[in-house]
């Protein structure tokens, strides 16, 4: 299969490398390895949501970023990295009218739960190519205070991404949106994993991987006033991104912190379909004057 490759969190970044590393392997399972084409922000692009770039050009180079990855680097959004691949840079290495077969979007350093979703430049790539016709998988792994083990957390992911796709591709338009739970460089004792809530070594034979729904809840936001050097206030956001005002049980969110890897189809057509009549039927008389 042939897989495009891309993220938020810019191509240096330790989670595409993993990913990649997985991607290009034949998985622990059997699972055939993939012919997989990087293209990904140069530099970090989290929470940028799906911006993309009209007013300056997108400068790309060739990137060489350690013996096992290259890939090219677009000085842009991830939203733009995924329009200009899936229109000029995949066509030009691949032929015209071609297309891969699956985009990945991911590892992203934290997990892209809840309204979260909203904000990722991960997720936004992701969203993108399946809204160009690409079916895609975006790629989120939760992080807690511990340094994160990047290789486990990918190989969890490739595990889910195997599941995903055993009975086939994903429909055309279709993105599907992965979380990992912690994947920490250290071993903890079971009675201590249990009670963090993370799974381990000594703890798991296997993760369990829950399809759920989005936790719409918002987050507690929080900010640190400061006073700059000539006397003016200014905000630092201080929260964790990870403190939502509820978390629904049952949701991604939820299960993710249980140590599940969740799975949550997600769509690019924000249409309420439930209030178009109700509107129709409030706004039938209403006509605007055709004034010249």
């Amino acid at each position: 299969m042939r897989i495009l490759l891309t993220n938020d969190d810019g191509i240096h970044a330790p989670g595409i490398e993993a990913m990649y590393r997985e991607l290009v392997s034949p998985s622990q399972s059997g699972s055939e390895s993939h012919e997989v084409m990087v293209v990904a922000p140069l530099t970090v692009q989290s929470a940028t949501s799906h911006g993309i770039t009209f007013h300056e050009p997108l400068m790309v180079q060739h990137e060489y970023v350690n013996a096992h990855m290259s890939g090219i680097a677009v000085d842009g959004r991830p939203a733009d990295c995924m329009k200009l691949a899936l229109a000029e840079l995949w066509p030009e290495k691949y032929g015209r009218g071609s297309m891969p077969d699956l985009v990945v979007s991911g590892m992203n350093a934290g997990a892209n739960v809840g309204i979260n979703v909203l904000y990722s430049g991960t997720v936004a790539a992701a969203l993108e190519a399946a809204f160009l016709g690409v079916p895609s998988i975006a790629v989120s792994m939760h992080l807690g205070k511990d340094e994160p083990d990047f290789a486990l957390g990918a190989a969890r992911a490739r595990i889910a991404i195997d599941a995903v796709l055993a009975d086939g591709l994903p429909e055309r338009h279709e993105c599907i949106n992965v979380n990992v739970p912690r994947s920490l460089k250290r071993t903890l004792s079971r009675d201590d994993a249990i009670k963090a809530g993370i799974p381990s070594a000594t703890t798991e034979t296997a993760l369990p991987i829950r399809v759920c729904p989005m936790n719409t809840h918002g987050h507690v936001d929080r900010y640190e006033k400061r006073i700059s050097p000539h006397g003016h206030s200014y905000y630092w956001a201080s929260g964790n991104g990870f403190d939502f005002h509820e978390t629904e049980p049952g949701s991604d969110v939820d299960e993710v912190i249980r140590g599940a890897i969740t799975v949550t189809p997600l769509r690019y057509d924000m249409a309420r379909e439930d209030r178009m009549t109700a509107w129709r039927e409030r706004l039938i008389v209403i006509s605007v004057p055709n004034s010249q």
